[in-house]
Order: C-alpha cells, then sequence, then structure tokens
C-alpha cells in the first residue's frame, strides 16, 4: 500500500469517525427530545410499550460501524475499478504504440519498394538509350503498347524520336495516343 493510499485510509478512518460521533451526539438529543415529550405527554398518554431509556445507544454504534464497513468495502471495490483502468489505459496504450511502430515500419517498406522500382525503372531506360535505335525499336515493337509509351515517355526525346521513327507507324501512333490521353483525366483547375 502507497504512502499516499495509507494517508487516505487514515483521513477516512478520521471522518468516518468524526461522523459516527455526530450521529451518536445527534441521536442523544434526538433521545432527549423524546424523553421531554415523554414527560409532557405522560400526565395525558398511556404508558408507551419503550421508553426513550430502553434505546440502546450500543446498537446505534453497531449500526455505524457496520455502514463503515459498508463504506470501506465500496471504496475497495472502486479502487479496484480505478486500477483496472490504469491497467486497460495502459494496454491501448502499449497497442497504440505496436500499431504506431507497425504503420511506420509499412511506410519504411513501402518507400524502399517505391525507390527500388524507381531505380530500376531509371536503370532499365539507361540500358534502352545506350541501344541503336532500330535494336531499341525492334525490342518496343514486341511490348504492349501501354507499357512502350511508358519507357518512351522516359527516354531522352531526341533518342525518343529516333526510336519512334523506326517503330511501324501503327504502332508509333497508338503509342503517341496513349503519351497523349496520360495526362487527360488531370483537373484543369
Amino acid at each position: 500500500m502507497t504512502q499516499r493510499a495509507r494517508s487516505r485510509g487514515t483521513g477516512m478512518g478520521f471522518v468516518l469517525l468524526l461522523l459516527a460521533a455526530l450521529f451518536f451526539a445527534a441521536g442523544l438529543s434526538q433521545l432527549s427530545l423524546g424523553v421531554a415529550n415523554a414527560i409532557a405527554a405522560e400526565d395525558t398518554a398511556p404508558a408507551p410499550a419503550q421508553t426513550p431509556a430502553a434505546i440502546d445507544g450500543g446498537a446505534l454504534f453497531e449500526a455505524l460501524r457496520a455502514r463503515e464497513a459498508q463504506v470501506a468495502e465500496t471504496e475497495k471495490a472502486l479502487e479496484a475499478r480505478a486500477e483496472a483502468l490504469r491497467d486497460a489505459e495502459k494496454s491501448l496504450r502499449a497497442q497504440l504504440e505496436q500499431l504506431q511502430a507497425a504503420e511506420d515500419r509499412l511506410a519504411a517498406t513501402l518507400s524502399q519498394t517505391e525507390t527500388a522500382a524507381e531505380t530500376d525503372l531509371t536503370r532499365l531506360t539507361t540500358v534502352f538509350e545506350h541501344m541503336k535505335p532500330p535494336q531499341a525499336a525492334a525490342l518496343f515493337s514486341t511490348m504492349e503498347t501501354e507499357f512502350a509509351a511508358g519507357f518512351i515517355a522516359r527516354l531522352d526525346p531526341q533518342f525518343a524520336g529516333e526510336v519512334m521513327a523506326e517503330l511501324d507507324p501503327t504502332l508509333a501512333y497508338g503509342i503517341s495516343a496513349v503519351l497523349a490521353g496520360r495526362h487527360a483525366r488531370t483537373p484543369r483547375n
């Protein structure tokens, strides 16, 4: 038990003892009022079945002790709930930290993948640019039109023109149409 919890328990015990004393004093005042009323009514009313002298102060004290025990039990239950909430909060924070770490690792992996793919495309483009235009044209003529257009767009414009001149006119037209339409759906405003 921590120092804070002990001091709270000691403070709570003092408060409960003070409260019990106040209840006892209130009971005694009610008892004295009852005695005064009984004496005043003694001449006019028959004797009550239970006289104020028959009320046991010990029973009141026992009732207060039982109430104090009930309050202490409720306090323990509340403390247990608070501890459970603190544990759940710790667990949730740990899970959020793990999720953030996983997200960071995924972002790093995606960045590496994109960088590697871009590096590969740049190297392949450089390989094409080191070929003779008729050799590159023969290779491009075997590719799908959209795929070939992607590489033509990355080539040096002078070399790309020489390769396009070597291609079959129908294929060159298809590649030109793909290149011209690549950004057609891009918003203008």
